[in-house]
């Protein structure tokens, strides 16, 4: 068989591959975190964050993937993506894992709970002086902000906020006017805590607590003099959130995203939760006042937003409950206060984080903020935050005379409130912001520094695969590149250029970018593997992403594997790609990584013989960061920074023995045996061993 004979027919047969459904893969993700909270081993307060984080990435699935789904479901429509079929098996899949959270919630860590002395006690739980405790916290905080609404022609079905909590309650007898009507409805106010700690005096011993839902509860009645309370139920439902607005169409984004922003909170309804107890008559009401059909109807045995037991966490001071507190040390290729401009002369600097500090990375900034012969500042912001040290030096920065420019990206989806203000504070005081290209979204993270030394301007560069957020850099695995090599950082000014002109992109030397050439070359260093591997030489790819989803990526690496090239992916997240089917996939292994950390970094290997290549990136392998975002992939050009890479974040992964699932070729995920693997630590903890910073933490 000729070569391109060959090629045709693995091209013909990738095609071929039927692939796992994306957004089954993103709820076997969440079923794969929802592990941690049923592991003994891990302290108690972290099994109750990962439900709750189970928990807000189910709400955040509901308001982003639901609405298609729930659409080919209501109109019985069995075409394109989203078939009833699909429909009904997703919806019965979350029903399953939302079972799954309330019974081990409800069986085993309540109890766990009460056994370490912390009680959530309900009304029928409480004596006569806790009662008469809540009963005038009752009175005090919470009955002068609640305003029950009778529902009658003059007062239809009020508007319910996205995720807001609710009460719907049948009423027997009549108003004051002497009519029937029966159904009422109380919001409640989302100032109100969710959790409330009982007073000493009446708690008894150990930590007790009571949550808003059963104060309000208990008390329904007073809300209602004259009538007799019979049927209720607390409810909460969710709304499609994802801002969609015509860039095309409008003169200025940001004050079309801002008035985007008022109405996300009452958009198309996707679920509604109730109580487990909740008539059929009033769920029923529910249902219709929505347009919501049964399948959309969770019925739960607890809170109606476990999200809001993060508060549970936050009100305890229960160390022993916790994950020991972990802070990575001071970047090991720095030296605290060393200058940054005279380190990155000798040669790149690479931080691991959250093993090494962020710290690294604002004191670069800083440096450069105070440092006289600094003539301009710029960067690209997607998520930092509502309170960030980055932002206030870069506000330092314009107030002390630089050039500024930042590149903001207002569709930064749940943050873009955050990002409009931080915009307009930028703005007012004389930065220069720029919102990208119209139609993209700017998901690149890069900062560059322009320096005047002698007769000559000189740029520093940073490059990360993660957000310029000192709150989640302590959290999420990322990493950053600090460099003044002349030709990245000339790419990266090039980009910068672009981004705020618009105008035609010169050739790029280092970086690779999206949406013109990223996805195309990654795709094409694919295919030249699987021609090499196909004349005989051994070929290696491991790559380290969130999400595994593009369709001509997925279809090349299928090539590759059957030329004969090795493939390892480690994707955290949603994957695709069916791995170690027989005669289709045998040469891919798919791995998926939950630890402490959100693993967040993009790191991609390639092997020709004995000649090697590694990128990071912004970017997953998605078709959105592909062909709908501005994205980065830059190369790591010194051999030993290349080696630590792939030993930290590659090698050290493919080799977990605690924390790591396999895919299976039945599309589920196993996870992986210690004794099996015979690694007995996971790659995490031993990157934190490898980096503990109390050192650098005692200095600080």
């Amino acid at each position: 068989m000729t070569s391109l004979s060959r090629q045709v027919k693995v091209s013909r047969i990738s095609q071929d591959v039927v692939l796992l459904d994306r957004d089954h893969s993103i709820l076997a993700f969440n079923a794969r975190v929802l592990d941690w909270a049923c592991r003994p081993e891990v302290p108690l307060l972290e099994r109750l964050r990962y439900l709750c984080i189970v928990s807000s990435n189910l709400d955040e699935f509901f308001e982003v993937r639901a609405e298609p789904h729930l659409s080919a479901f209501q109109n019985q429509d069995d075409k394109g993506n989203y078939t009833l079929k699909s429909s009904v098996k997703l919806a019965e899949a979350a029903h399953a894992l939302v079972a799954r959270q309330y019974a081990l919630y409800n069986d085993v860590l309540t109890p766990t709970l009460a056994r370490n002395g912390i009680h959530i006690i309900s009304h029928g739980e409480r004596n006569a002086e806790q009662r008469r405790w809540v009963k005038q916290y009752f009175e005090r905080e919470v009955r002068p902000l609640l305003i029950p609404v009778g529902l009658d022609p003059s007062h239809p079905f009020p508007q319910v906020a996205n995720k807001s909590l609710n009460f719907i309650v049948r009423l027997g007898g009549k108003d004051v006017f002497g009519r029937a009507n029966e159904i009422a409805i109380v919001k409640v106010p989302r100032v109100l805590p969710r959790m409330i700690r009982m007073a000493a005096r009446v708690a008894g011993p150990g930590d007790v607590f009571v949550s808003l839902s059963s104060v309000i509860r208990a008390h329904l009645s007073e809300l209602f003099p004259g009538r007799s309370v019979g049927q209720f139920s607390q409810f909460r439902v969710t709304r499609h959130s994802d801002l969609a607005v015509d860039e095309d169409d409008v003169s200025n984004l940001r004050t079309a995203l801002r008035q985007g922003l008022e109405s996300r909170h009452y958009g198309q309804a996707v679920r509604l939760e109730v109580s487990a107890g909740c008539s059929e008559f009033l769920s029923a009401f529910l249902l219709q006042q929505f347009d919501l059909p049964e399948l959309a109807l969770y019925r739960v045995a607890g809170p109606v937003n476990l999200v809001r037991l993060n508060q549970l966490v936050d009100l305890l001071h229960r160390p022993e409950l916790c994950f020991p507190s972990y802070q990575g040390s001071y970047p090991t290729q720095l030296v605290l206060g060393e200058s940054f401009f005279a380190r990155l002369k000798q040669g790149d600097v690479v931080i691991h984080q959250p093993f090494e500090s962020f710290a690294g990375v604002l004191d670069f900034l800083r440096e450069a903020v105070y440092d006289p012969q600094v003539l301009a500042i710029k960067q690209t912001i997607y998520r930092t935050g509502s309170d960030s040290q980055l932002m206030d030096l870069l506000r330092e920065a314009v107030r002390l005379g630089k050039e500024v420019t930042v590149v903001v990206e207002l569709k930064a989806r749940f943050d873009e409130e955050a990002n409009i203000n931080w915009a307009e504070m930028l703005e007012s005081i004389g930065a220069q912001v720029v919102y990208g290209v119209i139609g993209l979204k700017t998901h690149a993270k890069m900062m560059l520094i322009t320096r005047r030394e002698g007769r000559s301007l000189v740029r520093y560069g940073h490059l990360s695969t993660g957000n310029y957020n000192p709150k989640t850099a302590r959290l999420y695995t990322d990493i950053s590149h600090l460099s003044a090599d002349k030709a990245l950082t000339l790419d990266m000014e090039r980009v910068f250029v672009h981004l705020a002109s618009h105008s035609r992109l010169p050739r790029l030397s280092q970086v690779l970018l999206a949406p013109f050439d990223l996805h195309r070359k990654m795709v094409a260093r694919i295919d030249d593997l699987a021609t090499c591997a196909a004349a005989g030489v051994d070929c290696r790819i491991v790559a380290k992403m969130n999400a595994l989803t593009d369709e001509g990526l997925i279809h090349a690496l299928i090539r590759a594997g059957r030329a004969g090239v090795r493939v390892d992916l480690i994707v955290r997240g949603a994957c695709m790609l069916p791995a170690q089917v027989p005669g289709v996939t045998d040469n891919i292994r798919v791995r998926s990584v939950i630890g402490r950390f959100l693993e967040h970094s993009r790191v991609f290997y390639f092997r020709q013989g004995t000649e090697d290549a590694l990128y990071l990136s912004s970017a997953d392998w998605m078709n959105r960061n592909m062909m709908r975002r501005v994205e980065l992939a830059w190369p790591i050009v010194d051999p030993q920074q290349r080696q630590r890479l792939v030993d930290e974040c590659l090698v050290a992964y493919l080799h977990d023995g605690i924390d790591a699932w396999d895919l299976q070729p039945d599309g589920h995920y196993a996870r992986v045996s210690p004794d099996a693997a015979n690694v007995p630590h996971g790659a995490q903890a031993a990157l934190m061993e490898r980096y503990d910073g109390s050192v650098f933490k005692h200095a600080q």
